[in-house]
């Protein structure tokens, strides 16, 4: 199978996918930190102490922030992925889209200690789905997600 085959044949498997990135604006603040920091440190020192900060903690920082935004949702091969964990479809049953508005209700005092949450605060709406295997002690999972719609239409189409 060449390369453009398996592509294809990943793509033909994933009915959804997206990554929760971290938007533009919300790198601002913690990188002007970052060099503010590093400024004040150049400030007080002289020599490589002076510019050590700049090339330490600006690109530690960006990392970090990149990092943030790496984890992604997808339902591919008949099963959920949310991150690193992964649900069959055949174990997903009543969805629930939270809109932003209502996050703090489902994520504050009505949350499951047991519930499986990946939340990010920079995407709006998060889903709520309960899982019906009789093994997993999960009750449901919470996650955030930019497309709530297109992918409760891709969760509903079972294999």
């Amino acid at each position: 199978m060449t390369d453009s085959e398996a592509t294809t044949a990943a793509t033909a498997a994933t009915t959804y996918r997206e990554r929760l990135y971290v938007t533009w604006y919300w790198w601002l603040l913690p990188l002007l930190a970052a060099g503010l920091l590093a400024a004040e440190v150049h400030l007080g020192y002289p020599g490589v102490r002076a510019w050590l900060p700049y090339v330490l903690l600006l690109p530690l920082t960006a990392l970090l922030i990149w990092r943030a935004g790496r984890l992604s949702v997808r339902v591919q091969d008949g099963e959920l992925w949310v991150g690193n964990a992964h649900l069959p479809l055949r174990h997903v049953g009543e969805i629930q889209v939270v809109p932003a508005k209502d996050k703090r209700r489902v994520l504050g005092p009505h949350l499951d200690p047991a519930a499986y949450v990946l939340h990010r605060g920079w995407v709006g709406p998060v889903v709520r789905l309960r899982q019906t295997d009789p093994e997993d002690p999960t009750p449901y999972w919470v996650f955030s997600t930019r497309h709530p719609d297109r992918l409760v239409e891709a969760l509903r189409v079972r294999d």
